[in-house]
């Protein structure tokens, strides 16, 4: 490793504020949900929104689903870079799916599943912790920017 390119000093990696943390989620819209079923890991493209303090998606019968309906511990991680810095944010909670009363809170932000086919269900991610980091990237040889 060309140690005269590597990220030095406080600015190389960094904490994300909360706000900033929220910022970046309520800017974006596709995340990584990882989810544990049995004894099986899982870890799925989701399209979301931000929703006072809150990840809303929509989702059909599945392991999504099953995983709300049992209340699992999930995280949803969302991460951007260019070729000299990066970030990253992941928020940890539980799932639940709303009921027919809240399902409203999403159809407000007129979002839907990116897939073809009935997404009937919404389902809800209350953060109970939100961190992110900032990366200051080291310079890349050409040839592998070029091969981009």
């Amino acid at each position: 490793m060309d140690t005269a390119s590597a990220p030095t000093g406080p600015a190389a990696a960094g904490e994300l504020t909360s706000e900033e943390c929220w910022e970046r989620l309520a800017r974006h819209e596709l995340g990584r949900l990882a989810y544990r079923l049995v004894d099986e890991v899982h870890l799925v493209p989701i399209n979301y929104v931000v929703d006072d303090g809150a990840l809303l998606f929509r989702t059909a019968a599945g392991g999504k689903l099953l995983a709300a309906a049992l209340h699992s511990e999930v995280a949803l991680e969302i991460d951007w870079h260019d070729t000299s810095s990066a970030w990253s944010v992941v928020a940890r909670g539980r799932l639940r799916r709303l009921d027919e009363r809240e399902e409203h809170r999403l159809d407000a932000e007129v979002r839907q599943s990116w897939l073809e086919g009935p997404t009937y269900d919404v389902v809800e991610l209350r953060p109970t912790v939100v961190t992110g980091r900032s990366f200051q990237l080291r310079a890349r040889p050409a040839e592998l920017a070029d091969a981009d």
